[in-house]
Formats: C-alpha cells, sequence, structure tokens
C-alpha cells in the first residue's frame, strides 16, 4: 500500500510503503514506469477530483440554496431530502441523476442551473423491502417539471417496474416549467403513461406536501393511494383566480383544493394528515400490508393473537330494534389482529368503510356497510369508493372480507341524475371480476340489489357466513307488505283492522325472510355462524383458500362502467 503524507512547514513529501515481497516487486515496475514526479502529480489528481465529487455532492444536496431552504421550513414544510430520508430506513438511500441539469436556454434559465433540477429520485428500504422514491424539491425553480425532471422521474419508475417494487412520489411543485413550453407538457405526459403501465403492477402511493395543480394533479390521481397535509397542500386543475375570471366564484385555495376538501367531498384524498411527519409514517404503515408487486403476496407477520379468540360482545352488537344504528368498526375491532384496522377514505362516503387489517398475520382487505351513517345504504360516492378498494385488492392479490348490512340503494333524483346506475355497477363489477379470496359475512340486513352488490355467491364469493340477526330478502317488510297485499289493504276501511292487517302480514314476512335460513336452503349462504366465533371462522377460511385458483375468459381488457 502507498501512503502520501503533506509536511506544510517543511514542504516536503513522504512516500512510506508498507508492502509484502509480492507488493515490493510491484511497485519497483510502477517506480520504472513513473518518475517519482509523476506518481505524486497522480495522487495529488485522484485527490483533487474526490474533492471535487465531494464538493458537487455538498452543492446538488443544498438545492436552491440555504434562504429557500429556510423559507421551506417557516412553512411547516420539510425539503425534498429531509422526506426521504424519514420515509425511507435509515441510510438505506441511493440517490439517482444527482447532477443532471436542465437544457434550457430560453428566458434567462441558460444562466440559472441547479445540479438535481428540481426533483430528487433514487432508491432505498422501508422495513427492508426495496422502493423506489421522487421528490419534488420546490427550492429549485418552485419544482416546477422540466423535460430533464420529468426523465429522472421516468426512470426510477421504469426501474420499479422491471424490479417489481413499489413507487413512493412526493409531490411540492408549482407545475409545469413554462420556459420550457411543450417539452414540459410532454413530460408530463411521459410520466402518467408510466403511471398507466404500473398500475396493477406495483403499488404506487403520492403524497401531496405543497402544491399540485394544473396537468400535474393527474399523476396522482393515476396512482393507488394519495394523502394529503392539512394546510400546507392543495390540488385543483384549474387554480382560484382562473375560477373567478372564468365563471365569477371567488373561492379560497384551501376551498377549493385543500386536504380538506379532497378527503370529504371528492375523494381524491385517501388519507388526511395534520403534518408532513404523520403523512410518511403513514406511508410507512400502508406498505406494510402491501406485496412489492402483482406476483407475490403481501408480507405475512408473526402473530400472537390467538385465532380462536371468543368475542362475547359480539353476540350482543346487533340492536334487538332492525332500525336502530351501531358502528361497524366496533365489529371490525373486534375479530381483526390486535384491534388493529387502518382505514382508508375515512372521511369520505361514511356510509361504506374500507381498509387493511390482518388475520393471523395474512393482511386482508375489509368492505363494510356502515348502519351507524346513513343507515348503510349505497349511494353514488360509497359505490365509487368500495369498488376502487376492492379492485386495488383484487390487483395485488389481497384477499376480501366483506361485512355486510345494506338496506338497500339510496333512492331520489339528485342519485339517479348522477349515475347510481352506473356507480353501482362499478361495485358490481368490482366483485365479479375479482380472484382473490373473497369472505362474505352478512351481520344484518341485506336487501335487493345491494344485496348482490356487496360480494354474494352469484359474484363467486367462495364462502358466504351470516349471523342469525341476517335479513336477506328482496326489501325491508313494510314496503314488501305495501307491494304484496296493497289491494287487500286498500278494501280494509277500519283503521285498527288495517293496523292489525299489516301487523300480521310484517311478522309473517319477517319470520319467513328476516333470518338467513331461507337462503341458506337453497346453499346462498354456507354456514350460519355464532358471532362471538366470527374471528376463528374467518381465518379458517382464509387458510382454506391459500391455494385458490381462479381465472376470467382471455381478454385484452375488460370494459367496467365509467
Amino acid at each position: 500500500m502507498v501512503f502520501l503524507s503533506l509536511n506544510k512547514k517543511k514542504g516536503i513529501f513522504f512516500l512510506l510503503f508498507k508492502y509484502s515481497p509480492v507488493q515490493r516487486n510491484e511497485i519497483s515496475l510502477n517506480l520504472q514506469a513513473f518518475s517519482i514526479v509523476n506518481l505524486f502529480t497522480l495522487l495529488i489528481m485522484k485527490q483533487n477530483q474526490i474533492e471535487e465529487l465531494l464538493n458537487k455532492r455538498e452543492e446538488a444536496r443544498k438545492g436552491g440554496g440555504e434562504d429557500r431552504i429556510k423559507s421551506q421550513h417557516k412553512k411547516g414544510k420539510f425539503t425534498a431530502r429531509e422526506r426521504i430520508e424519514k420515509v425511507l430506513d435509515e441510510g438505506s438511500f441511493e440517490e439517482y441523476d444527482m447532477f443532471v441539469t436542465h437544457r434550457c436556454t430560453d428566458f434567462g434559465l441558460e444562466n440559472e442551473h441547479y445540479m438535481g433540477d428540481g426533483v430528487v429520485t433514487g432508491r432505498g428500504t422501508i422495513d427492508g423491502r426495496v422502493v423506489f422514491v421522487f421528490a419534488q424539491d420546490f427550492t429549485v425553480f418552485g419544482g416546477s417539471l422540466s423535460e430533464t425532471f420529468a426523465r429522472k422521474i421516468c426512470k426510477i419508475m421504469d426501474q420499479a417496474v422491471k424490479v417489481g417494487a413499489p413507487v413512493i412520489g412526493i409531490n411540492d411543485s408549482g407545475g409545469a416549467r413554462i420556459q420550457e413550453g411543450v417539452n414540459s407538457l410532454a413530460g408530463y405526459a411521459e410520466i402518467f403513461m408510466r403511471n398507466i403501465a404500473a398500475s396493477g403492477v406495483v403499488p404506487q402511493i403520492s403524497a401531496i406536501f405543497g402544491p399540485c395543480a394544473g396537468g400535474a394533479v393527474y399523476s396522482p390521481a393515476l396512482t393507488d393511494f394519495v394523502i394529503m397535509s392539512e394546510k400546507t397542500s392543495y390540488m385543483f386543475v384549474t387554480g382560484p383566480k382562473v375560477t373567478k375570471t372564468v365563471t365569477g366564484e371567488d373561492i379560497t385555495t384551501e376551498d377549493l383544493g385543500g386536504a380538506t376538501v379532497h378527503s370529504t367531498k371528492s375523494g381524491v384524498a385517501h388519507f388526511r394528515v395534520v403534518n408532513e411527519d404523520e403523512g410518511l409514517l403513514m406511508i410507512r404503515k400502508l406498505l406494510s400490508y402491501l406485496p412489492q408487486n402483482n406476483l407475490e403476496d403481501a408480507p405475512q407477520t408473526e402473530c400472537l393473537d390467538p385465532i380462536d379468540r371468543i368475542e362475547d360482545a359480539l353476540n350482543e352488537i346487533i340492536p334487538a330494534n332492525p332500525n336502530q344504528p351501531y358502528d361497524v368498526k366496533d365489529v371490525i375491532y373486534l375479530v381483526v389482529d390486535d384491534h388493529e384496522f387502518m382505514e382508508v377514505h375515512q372521511h369520505y362516503a361514511k356510509n361504506i368503510v374500507v381498509g387493511f387489517a390482518r388475520f393471523n398475520g395474512i393482511s386482508c382487505g375489509i368492505v363494510a356497510n356502515q348502519p351507524n351513517y346513513l343507515a348503510g345504504v349505497l349511494d353514488i360516492e360509497a359505490s365509487r369508493k368500495a369498488a376502487r378498494f376492492v379492485r386495488f385488492c383484487d390487483a395485488f392479490n389481497i384477499p376480501i372480507i366483506t361485512l355486510v348490512d345494506v338496506p338497500g340503494f339510496l333512492p331520489g333524483s339528485l342519485q339517479e341524475y348522477g349515475g347510481i346506475i352506473i356507480h353501482g355497477a362499478k361495485l358490481l363489477f368490482a366483485y365479479g371480476e375479482a380472484t382473490v379470496p373473497k369472505i362474505t359475512i352478512t351481520l344484518r340486513k341485506s336487501y335487493g340489489g345491494a344485496h348482490d352488490v356487496m360480494g354474494c355467491k352469484q359474484l363467486r364469493a367462495d364462502i358466504n357466513y351470516a349471523w342469525p340477526s341476517a335479513e336477506i330478502a328482496v326489501m325491508g317488510p313494510k314496503g314488501a307488505i305495501e307491494i304484496l297485499e296493497g289491494k287487500k289493504i286498500s278494501e280494509i276501511q277500519d283503521p285498527r283492522e288495517k293496523v292489525k292487517y299489516l301487523n300480521e302480514k310484517e311478522l309473517e314476512y319477517k319470520n319467513k325472510f328476516a333470518n338467513p335460513y331461507d337462503a341458506a336452503r337453497y346453499g346462498f349462504i354456507d354456514d350460519v355462524i355464532e358471532p362471538r366465533n366470527t374471528r376463528f371462522r374467518i381465518i379458517r377460511a382464509l387458510q382454506t383458500l391459500q391455494t385458490k385458483k381462479d381465472s376470467l375468459p382471455p381478454k385484452k381488457h375488460s370494459n367496467i362502467p365509467l
């Protein structure tokens, strides 16, 4: 080995050799080929090259400079690299294209270059599993997208699909870089194409931690899950100023496209978080339920929660009055591993609940009607929400557990004009198309077309259970009797006799249909189970279905009602 030492006081170079006999021969040959002066020169050049590399890396890590970083922090926002460091395992990030710069020579940009060009890209690990990540850097040209910016993102997306690893995109951008014109627009389209190609192949998660406007919104919209932070993020196709100019509507940025709007009204955001720290932790938690790609299963964790845990509270959870509400999430928490449930779209379409949980360590998707909100009725928003979730689970080999308590579809002109027929058909289509293990448990009401939509046996549900409190029928007793006995009822003049007759017929209808046994008689219900054993029965069913194989007829792709 050769060591070079510089004594600044004496100005003398000392060449120290620590060598074996074999190394001594090699050194002798080297000294014959090069003079001592040349050797010193080469070593100094190498040292300068290393210093140049380190300096360039340090410059790139500063993004748009210290002042802009401080401005970012004052807004309660992290920088791009800080976000990546927080979401990935410590020390696992390997950056790509750190030295890329833009190529624009218009509008003075030829005089302003920043290494990385406004986006940080690379790979790392989360809980030891490989992921690819990009984070837009608002300190560089406001995070605006250029041709080279887009190419960096496309590169890591292409690699993610090749190796079968999730993609995390952290958005904080002012939109297209106007100075680059059509090149910037083409860059967006290239990213959109990658989003589409990766859909159903690898999980894609978008975090919105700043502005995301115009064409930029469509990339997150094409991904599987969108996370927005309160007060610091917004999404819209057209901003408040243009909105006012075109429509005359005066509206704030927050009211037009803030996290609250998109998590409650539009459904664009699946998760709303208080701050970026919470959002980055949520990404890690969400990925723990998901597989790396569509060819793998989600990681199975060790489960210390007994599979045969009995929950006596479930025997009493359904109210005696069929019109009295209860919280279906109480049922979910009692049957899943360690009472842990990660709800998706918590604030949107609350009449249906979707999310992830584990049963004996197996990651599952849960879809459940919520009697505590609008009686659990299905409407446009609930149908869209559940259909999207079911299709995601099916794409990534995640079994679907459905808990049914649905009185039907929400009636009214607003629903009909809004296309409830099409939107309800989406949920129907999603369940029918899904080939993953599907277990359906009817807790109470399952009426009319909503019964068919919620994972019934005819939509190829594998195992259908029912609680003794289940009511499976075309409609509720009162409405059914009014139709079946309408003529007879109208002929009864005495009000007391009419009430008596109605009560008798409703009781007759209840005795026939307000129980699960008629459906069980036809084999549409595989078994009527005691509620307190629900956890055990679900886990046993999942174990049985682990080797399930199901397929669809060959086709280019289906034409889901949109």
